[in-house]
């Protein structure tokens, strides 16, 4: 059977011809799936009741199963999704004042074995298909929705900042932002789906070319030295060839938006001297630098920053002209934070050890 959250508008037309039906069917099946919240084929009442018994033979669709869900005393809210064979995913609701942002998960667990990430720590099972990457939105969207009893959308940003690196499961993220952005579905602008990536520089350049959504870099050093330890895939593909992705990213569209995401580790990377480098690093680059005080999980031998150290780099940040935020933490009580995501991930490396 076919999962219907697993297509895009030009999957799901396909399909309808597939089975002898007009294109025309596809927006209106993704309005009741995406807008609507409806995944049953009987409450599509605008379809014919022959194409109803006909869906109920060749379709599905099936979100993602909820085994917990735990609200911070800051009101942030998140989700461990169970997926296949033991494997858990994590999903995590932002609300804030002006907004309400969700981060997505695009991977059991992560390849990439950043030092400071609880995800890495778990290691790697598989990407995620589209439906388990949308259907994160979907489940959020529409739970936060019933609770509040609201029609209008309740979820205003994406950041596909969960667990995994996104660039490099690029197929499958890219379809679901699109249905993200797709007018039937979610609506939300380009500036407001943002891709969080380590720096796998090919899939980044290939990037530009296939989506227009906002780009956020975790770089969280402005050397190649110290930042092949903290993110190895700095050793493939080292910081001359990243940042000058990233400028490609960004050249000839001032509609692209790109972040610098910026761990603060307590004497690892939060001297003067580190923020001097990172200034040298970005100059000329129209972007925004979020610094993230670091967020503790067991078995992490690294420390926070402490507040003096963060507002001083900082102001010699902004001293240089470089728009720069220290990003609030949120959710660290029940380990949402950010680099705190663990899910349940079957190892597959170890396993096939």
């Amino acid at each position: 059977m076919v999962n219907l959250l697993d297509l895009d508008l030009n999957g799901l037309q396909a399909f309808f011809a597939s089975i002898g039906e007009k294109p025309f069917r596809a927006t209106q099946v993704m309005k009741w799936i995406h807008q609507q919240g409806i995944v049953d084929f009987d409450a599509m009442t605008n379809l014919s009741k022959a194409l109803r018994l006909r869906l109920k033979e060749v379709a599905c669709i099936t979100i993602p199963k909820v085994e917990t869900m735990q609200t911070s005393q800051d009101g942030t809210r998140k989700w461990l999704l169970k997926l296949d064979n033991g494997n858990s995913i994590e999903t995590v609701f932002i609300p804030e004042d002006d907004r309400g942002t969700l981060c997505i998960s695009s991977q059991v667990g992560c390849a990439l074995d950043c030092s400071f990430c609880a995800t890495a720590q778990q290691g790697f099972n598989r990407n995620l298909t589209v439906a388990e990457i949308i259907g994160q939105l979907w489940l959020a969207e529409h739970t936060l929705r019933s609770e509040m009893e609201k029609d209008e959308r309740v979820i205003s940003n994406v950041v596909m900042m969960g667990m995994g690196e996104p660039l490099t499961n690029f197929n499958n993220v890219v379809q679901a932002m699109s249905l993200m952005m797709n007018d039937f579905c979610y609506g939300l602008s380009r500036r407001r789906v943002t891709l969080s990536t380590a720096g796998i520089v090919p899939a980044l350049l290939r990037l530009k070319e296939q989506s227009p959504v906002s780009l956020a870099v975790s770089l969280h050093a402005a050397n190649d030295s110290l930042r092949d330890q903290l993110v190895p895939i700095n050793k493939k593909y080292p910081l001359n060839q990243l940042i000058a992705a990233c400028r490609e990213y960004v050249e000839d569209d001032n509609r692209r938006h790109i972040t610098f995401e910026y761990v603060m580790l307590k004497d690892i990377n939060d001297s003067p001297s580190h923020a001097r480098d990172l200034i040298k690093l970005l100059k000329g680059i129209s972007a925004k630098i979020n610094l993230i005080p670091f967020n503790p999980f067991p078995q992490s031998h690294y420390q926070r920053s402490t507040p003096e150290a963060i507002e001083r780099f900082r102001d010699i940040l902004i001293k240089a002209g470089l728009v720069t935020i220290t990003r609030k933490t949120r959710g660290d009580d029940i380990d949402a934070a950010c680099g705190q995501l663990a899910g349940k991930v079957i190892n597959r490396r170890q396993l096939n050890r």
